[in-house]
Parts: structure tokens; sequence; C-alpha cells
């Protein structure tokens, strides 16, 4: 008897464990990079390459800001970079036109995106993990159709002084990405479409039961998502000055680790925003001081990757799964 009553005791001190280990592998890893890539690197921890880390780190970090919503309730989006592609091409072709307007048509085909991802998902009942896999592909195809492998490039100077200009020596990127961050903050953390996404995550069955409206939500994601991938395709067109067909190639690689890194497991219902903002800057210092030191480029990526690996590892809320397939 003396056995089976410590059992619970021995759990739910693991489980406490748990949370201090996410919380505390972010912040310790991003210390170390910093600590790293300057000793690397005298040029590392100057105000030029930290305006440059800004910059290069917007688009990371709106994409980031959708994926979280996808990932804290249970699901996976594969067609973020893409999406970005798609949403860049409509703000370039339409901004000798519209000028600083091309951000509608741009975040409208990013919310298309999001929408036809969404249905087909909650309503089709395909896994979220096939639905984005086919438009991943579906979505770049259209890219190399309209271009035909060449880029379209934006010289109006109206679209170019709101979004690639500078204000007080930040540039404007920056500008909307943290402007971006606080609107999806107070979504995430003050209202009832962020309690109802940690909800389904946390317990699709549970969240049924207690009146929320699963399927809407679910729908409601994958829009959001999409929306902000809309947003994050202008500022990418913006800081190139074209779209291009090869355009935000692989973007679904960071985005996914810089959420997962940041603290936010896999098996969804947990998450914080400010975990996914350090996720971020992990991934963009990562990048920035590998390149710095004249790291081979395909070295880079199994770095990256080992990272990611070891951040589900850390991460992952093993009393969720069951059996690990």
């Amino acid at each position: 008897m003396d056995d089976v009553a410590k059992t619970p005791v021995v759990a739910s001190a693991g489980a406490r464990r748990l949370p201090g280990i996410r919380d505390l592998f972010p912040v310790l890893l991003l210390a170390a990079l910093c600590v790293i890539f300057a000793l690397l690197s005298d040029r590392f921890l100057t105000v030029g390459n930290g305006l440059i880390v800004l910059q290069q780190s917007t688009v990371l970090l709106v994409a980031a800001l959708a994926m979280t919503f996808v990932i804290v309730n249970g699901s996976i989006d594969l067609s973020v970079g893409s999406t970005v592609a798609l949403s860049a091409l409509a703000a370039a072709a339409a901004s000798g036109s519209m000028g600083a307007f091309a951000i509608v048509p741009a975040v409208l085909v990013g919310f298309a995106c999001g929408l036809l991802n969404g249905a087909l998902f909650a309503y089709g009942k395909i896994p979220s993990f096939i639905v984005t896999l086919g438009t991943l592909v579906i979505y770049r195809g259209v890219v190399l159709l309209y271009t035909r492998g060449a880029p379209v490039s934006i010289s109006d100077p109206g679209f170019l002084q709101v979004y690639a200009s500078r204000s007080f020596g930040l540039p404007h990127s920056v500008l909307i990405a943290l402007a971006a961050l606080a609107v999806v903050a107070v979504v995430f953390n003050h209202t009832v479409f962020g309690r109802e996404v940690r909800a389904v995550g946390g317990g699709e069955r549970v969240a049924l039961l207690s009146g929320i409206p699963v399927n809407r939500v679910k729908l409601g994601v994958f829009v959001l998502c999409g929306t902000l991938c809309g947003l994050a395709g202008l500022l990418q067109a913006a800081r190139t000055m074209a779209a291009t067909a090869q355009l935000a190639q692989g973007l679904e690689l960071d985005v996914i680790a810089a959420v997962v890194v940041g603290g936010t497991p896999l098996t969804g219902g947990i998450g914080r925003i400010r975990g996914t903002v350090l996720g971020v800057m992990i991934i963009a210092i990562l990048s920035n001081g590998m390149n710095m030191i004249g790291m081979d480029p395909y070295l880079q990526n199994i770095i990256k990757g080992a990272v990611l690996i070891a951040a589900v590892f850390l991460t992952i809320d093993r009393s969720k799964i069951l059996i690990i397939k």
C-alpha cells in the first residue's frame, strides 16, 4: 500500500519539473548562443548587426506567431512558406497600380490560403499534416506557374517608402512586426478565442462537451495563420524588392523550430507568445551567427535540425502520448 501511495507523488513531481525545463531551455540557449558567437566574432555584438538580426527576423516572427496558434491547437501547417511566397507575389504584382495598398491583396491571398487549409481540415476531416503538405505544393505551383521562374520586381516608390524605409533608425518592417506581435499577444492571452484554442489543443473531446465550437475554432486558427502569413509575405517582398519562385522556400522548418524551441510542445494545449519570440530570436541569431563566422550552409541545416530535435525532446509532454509511432 505504501508503494502505491508514493507513486502519484513521484509523477506529480516529474510533471512539475517539465514546465521548468520548458521555460528555461529557450532562455539558456539564447544566452549560450550570444556568448559563443560573441567570442567567435568581434562584429556580432554591434548595433549594426543587432539591426540586421531584427530586420531578418521580421518575416520569421510574423509567421511564427501564426504557427503558435496552429500548434497550440494541436495541428500543424506545412504550407506557411508557400503561403508567404504566394502573398509576396500578390503584393509585388499589385504594387505598381496600388502602391502601399498592395497590402490588401497580399493579406487577402493569405486569408484565402488559410481558409482553404482550415475548411479541408476542420470540415473535410483530413489531417492537417496531409492538407498542408498538399497545399504546400499547390501554392508553390501557383507561384511557379505565374512567374515562370522569373522575378516580379517592385519599384513603386510609395510601396517602398511605407514598407522598406526607416523611421527613428528602425526599419518599418520591424515596427509592423512589433505591432502584429502586440495584437496577437492580446488575442492569444485575453480573448475567448485564445482560450478556446488552448482548450481544443488540450483535449478536443472535452472542449466539444464543454460547448466550444471545435470546428469553428480549427477553421479560425488556420484563417488567422494564413492572414498573418499574408502580412509576412508583404514584408518579405518589401525586403527583397521582388517576389521570386524560391521566396520563403524552407521557411516552414524555421517557423516550426522557432515555435517549438520557444517552449510550445507539438502535443498542443500549451504555449506562450513570449516563448515564440524567444524562439524566433534563437533561430535568427543562430542563422546570423553561423553566417558571420563563415560556416558551411549545408552544416547550418544540420545544426538547425539538431536544435529542433533537442527542443522537442526537452519540451514534449510525454504524459499525453500513450504510443510513439
